[in-house]
């Protein structure tokens, strides 16, 4: 089983900024068209897409619209670490966050295989 762990979530006023990071399991990954992305999910809402990222070559990222320009999805192989960097964030941004692992790059949840525990971000206005 992989396992990812996230971190960084806490509580910002809007305009501020957070740094998410997902540790996985040292060596976990060795296909070159590995992904991880992350997802977020408010209370009575369903999970989200936010940012995706390869693990290695060819190299794609992908961000939903409402987070593209303010968010930015990074990795470091090193590290076996994906991070998000979220600035300007807005109260609207407010949910659990979680890292995902899966075989290809996609925006749905159904494709990733593996999942963290998730960290709560908090924006107050």
């Amino acid at each position: 089983q992989v396992q990812l762990v996230e971190s960084g979530g806490g509580l910002v006023q809007a305009g501020g900024s957070l740094r998410l990071s997902c540790a996985a399991s040292e060596r976990t990954f060795s296909s070159s068209s590995y992904a991880m992305g992350w997802f977020r999910q408010a209370p009575g809402k369903e999970r989200e897409f936010v940012a995706a990222i390869t693990w290695s070559v060819p190299y794609y990222t992908d961000y939903a619209d409402s987070v593209k320009g303010r968010f930015t999805i990074a990795r470091d192989k090193s590290k076996n670490t994906v991070y998000l960097q979220m600035n300007s964030l807005e109260p609207e941004d407010t949910a659990v966050y979680y890292c995902a692992a899966g075989p290809v790059r996609s925006r749905s949840v159904h494709l990733y295989d593996y999942w963290g525990q998730g960290t709560q971000v908090t924006v107050s206005s």
